[in-house]
């Protein structure tokens, strides 16, 4: 049996390994996505409407909420058993989402799905951080980034083909072969990753306020982005019990004997500032896969699946800088030039969209295909630095606290551009020409398209004048928001990554 963890691990192993855990983040990821093309068959087979928006928002809850647990279990008992179960689950729920029979039997399919996925992504890039060193790591997180690009484009396409040809239950019967297989073969690759020896005390106090107090804050952001104002009854009382419940958990994890999150890496001031530019990327990276597709099809009039299109250069771009960051860091041994090189990227290329028309197809795609770019080069190598800032016990927790900024940018941008879209939309004489009232009448991208496609013809044009207006408004709102990143990334010591320790890979 190869301990990957030694120094005499073969090149192949590695390869083994990486195979399996590529397999997992594309299958974590894939469900983000494929599931968006088929809620209006959904729909219309369950006749329920009330819980549709949840098949997706309780998968990412869930899924976010599970990650920093994962990362601790895995610093305690080995990650091998964790990957296992995280698998394990994700497939076993794919088959209840496949058999669902109602609306409610699916979306607690999909919540214990998101319990699996988070156990999937977030200990794969934890087993990197064990078995290869930080000078090496840069490329292989840049290969895990690409699976998360190559999953965003692949989604909505297979979706919508198997919802079209064959059933939407084949959005989730196609993960039973893939997990089965993904299964077997982390069974067989990762039999010799290191396991602790130290004994495991469970910080279950500090779990449960952990789960309470992110579900209250995903919850009140996912209410934002659905449409409801931030003043709202039902907002205000998740987020205070978001505040109060993070609260609670701070207290208790400073005198706690084996933390859930150990309140000593938020003083690693390295690790911060790579947790604060990885929540900025991602909040810019999705926020504008919601949003570009949008733009183009409200601007231009075109249909779903040309926006599909258009949002390509976007996802080539973030393997494409993912792959080249990887390699200059593992070459240079140094991830801040990376970082701040994308972080710089980042509001210029968003401001060339903003200023660039959908219809300027070239133009438009240049810009987007930076854009991809400059993200693709700030996410492995954020992780590679915060990896390379703790000590190797707590990789675990470091990793998966990483991929929670990551999870909460992403959340926390799509929520804020949507509700201040709607906002500006309600100003505009868009309100006006379409007679719509904008604000808390559900997703932004809906409300827009209705009144749009409700205004009479002659109008029309002039609508999508103002909402390119509206659009690119909205784009200079998230190029400003951007140098926060940006400011992050300069702040950022440039260290030097340990190095291979003699280690053929």
């Amino acid at each position: 049996m190869t301990n990957l963890n030694q120094p005499d691990a073969s090149r192949p192993a590695i390869r083994s390994v990486l195979i399996a855990l590529m397999l997992a983040i594309f299958l974590g990821a894939l469900d983000q996505t494929i599931v968006a093309v088929s809620m209006p068959a959904i729909s219309a087979q369950f006749k329920d409407v009330s819980l549709l928006a949840w098949v997706i928002s309780g998968y990412m809850v869930a899924m976010t909420v599970a990650v920093p647990i994962y990362g601790k279990l895995g610093d305690l008992y080995g990650r091998r058993k964790l990957m296992l179960f995280g698998m394990g689950l994700f497939t076993l729920a794919s088959l209840f989402c496949g058999i669902a029979q109602s609306m409610e039997q699916l979306v607690l399919a999909r919540i214990i799905q998101g319990i699996g996925a988070g156990g999937m992504i977030s200990v794969s890039q934890a087993i990197i951080g064990d078995i290869v060193p930080p000078r090496e790591r840069g490329r292989y997180q840049g290969y895990f980034s690409s699976m998360y690009a190559v999953a965003s484009v692949a989604g909505p396409v297979l979706g919508g083909y198997m919802t079209e040809y064959l059933s939407w239950r084949w959005v989730f019967l196609i993960n039973l072969p893939m997990g089965v297989g993904a299964w077997l073969v982390a069974n067989r690759t990762l039999v010799g990753l290191p396991v602790p020896h130290r004994k495991p005390v469970i910080d279950y106090l500090g779990t449960l306020l952990m789960i309470l107090a992110l579900t209250a804050l995903l919850l009140g952001i996912t209410e934002v982005g659905q449409g409801h104002s931030w003043r709202s009854g039902e907002v205000l009382a998740l987020l205070l019990c978001a505040v109060l419940g993070l609260a609670l958990f701070v207290g208790h994890e400073r005198r706690a004997p084996e933390p859930l999150l150990p309140m000593h890496l938020f003083a690693n001031r390295n690790a911060v500032l790579c947790w604060c530019t990885i929540f900025f990327t991602s909040f810019q990276a999705i926020s504008l896969i919601v949003l570009m597709p949008l733009r183009f099809q409200s601007v231009t009039g075109a249909g779903a699946d040309s926006a599909a299109l258009h949002l390509l250069p976007l996802a080539m771009g973030l393997p494409m800088g993912a792959y080249y960051a990887g390699r200059r860091t593992s070459v240079t041994g140094r991830y801040k030039p990376m970082i701040l090189t994308g972080a710089a990227l980042t509001p210029l290329a968003i401001l060339g969209m903003a200023f660039s028309s959908p219809h300027a197809v070239v133009l438009s795609s240049l810009f987007m295909l930076l854009s991809g770019i400059a993200a693709g080069m700030q996410f492995p190598t954020s992780l590679v630095g915060t990896q390379n800032s703790v000590a190797q016990r707590d990789i675990g927790v470091a990793t998966s606290t990483t991929n929670l900024f990551r999870s909460l940018g992403g959340a926390v941008g799509v929520a804020l551009m949507s509700a201040l879209l709607l906002a500006l939309l309600q100003d505009s004489s868009f309100a006006h020409l379409t007679g719509a009232s904008l604000i808390g009448e559900g997703h932004s991208g809906n409300v827009l398209l209705d009144g749009l496609n409700a205004a009479p013809g002659d109008a029309q044009d002039a609508l999508r004048g103002e909402l390119l207006l509206t659009f690119r408004h909205l784009l200079m709102v998230s190029a400003a928001v951007s140098l926060l990143g940006l400011a992050a990334a300069i702040a950022m010591p440039n260290l030097l990554l340990r190095g291979r320790e003699d280690r053929a890979l």
